[in-house]
């Protein structure tokens, strides 16, 4: 296996053929990616789907994954095809053409299926590994069950097969605030920190105290911040795209049973949860293990024990890698793929 030089800055398309949605409408896509690591075909497939603020570019100086994917690292670049979409419409193209306005039209099966397409166009017909946090891994479970073949091992983190009340009912928050406030993404943004941190984050790292001039506390400067910084990166109609997808998280039918179609998954499954998250909480996470009985020797729980809550996935990367380690550790020695 012979490694490429990582494509850091080198999106590629595939112009996808018009399709149909869930919701009846129609439309016409570009879809972009980025590669990194072993040439494509020459090594096993890790796919990465990205988060709701996130992009393809999951390694490298600048990638967001960085800690857990590259060269030596737990995702070993230089043993694995490292390959991200970037979901349609996140802007991270530079093109305002791909922008999606009609951002209603979409539900996340929508773009589990425009992912399912997009390997198919690549000729990629199994995946050793589809990883992805939070957004990204409620997308890996909805192409789990659209091609129960595809990846030999499914890492949802920080996830669910299906978006809950409660995470419905902050995504409403979040887009009254996309729609209806004077500073909509700054405003959101602020609200969704308090979902992805928890009161004993904020208070081990600010302990009540205020900014230098005293004109602020810190976790006010902080969640001021995080708003103009998003704003300065982000454009409006992603985020609520982003938003859209993130609330309609759901692998069941009305005409099968929960349970049958999560073990029509023929991948081997390591969920991993934080005890500490406030958004997908825990606890749903052991609920879907009572799912895949008497099948439970293909899935295994794993959770992360963090004061972070559900943005621990990209802060707890010690905890994480010896989750996934052994399972990328197997293939170290494989011929074949």
């Amino acid at each position: 296996m012979t490694p490429k030089k990582n494509q850091l800055d080198t999106l590629s398309y595939i112009d996808l053929p018009e399709q149909t949605l869930i919701s009846g409408k129609k439309c016409k896509l570009q879809l972009s990616y980025q590669l990194f690591g072993c040439e494509l075909h020459s090594a096993p497939i890790v796919m990465v789907n990205h988060a709701l603020t996130g992009n393809s570019n999951v390694c490298g100086d600048n990638g967001w994954w960085s800690s857990l994917i590259g060269p030596n690292k737990t995702i070993d670049s230089e043993r694995y095809t490292i390959f991200a979409f970037n979901i349609p419409g996140n802007g991270y193209d530079g093109n305002p053409n791909n922008l999606i306005e009609n951002y209603q039209d979409f539900v996340a099966r929508d773009i589990a299926n425009i992912f399912l397409m997009g390997l198919k166009f690549l000729k990629i017909n199994k995946l050793f590994a589809i990883i992805g946090g939070s957004l990204g891994g409620g997308i890996a479970w909805e192409m789990a069950v659209l091609d129960p073949k595809i990846t030999k091992h499914l890492i949802p983190i920080a996830t669910d097969w299906k978006s809950t009340d409660w995470v419905i009912a902050n995504c409403l928050v979040q887009e009254q605030f996309l729609n209806n406030s004077k500073n909509p993404l700054c405003d959101a943004r602020m609200h969704a920190m308090l979902c992805y941190r928890t009161p004993a984050s904020f208070e081990a790292r600010f302990d009540r105290s205020k900014t230098q001039d005293l004109q602020l506390f810190n976790i006010e400067s902080w969640l001021l911040h995080h708003g103009e910084k998003l704003q300065g990166r982000f454009q409006l109609s992603a985020y609520k795209l982003m938003n859209q997808l993130l609330r309609t998280i759901d692998i069941s039918s009305f005409n099968v049973a929960v349970s049958t179609t999560l073990n029509s998954i023929e991948s081997e499954i390591v969920m991993i949860g934080i005890d500490s998250d406030l958004f997908f909480v825990s606890n749903q996470n052991r609920q879907t293990l009572n799912y895949f009985k008497p099948n439970i020797s293909k899935v295994s729980y794993s959770e992360i024990s963090s004061v972070h809550g559900h943005d621990a996935f990209l802060i707890e990367y010690d905890q994480l890698s010896k989750i996934v380690a052994p399972l990328f550790q197997r293939q170290k020695n494989a011929v074949e793929f």
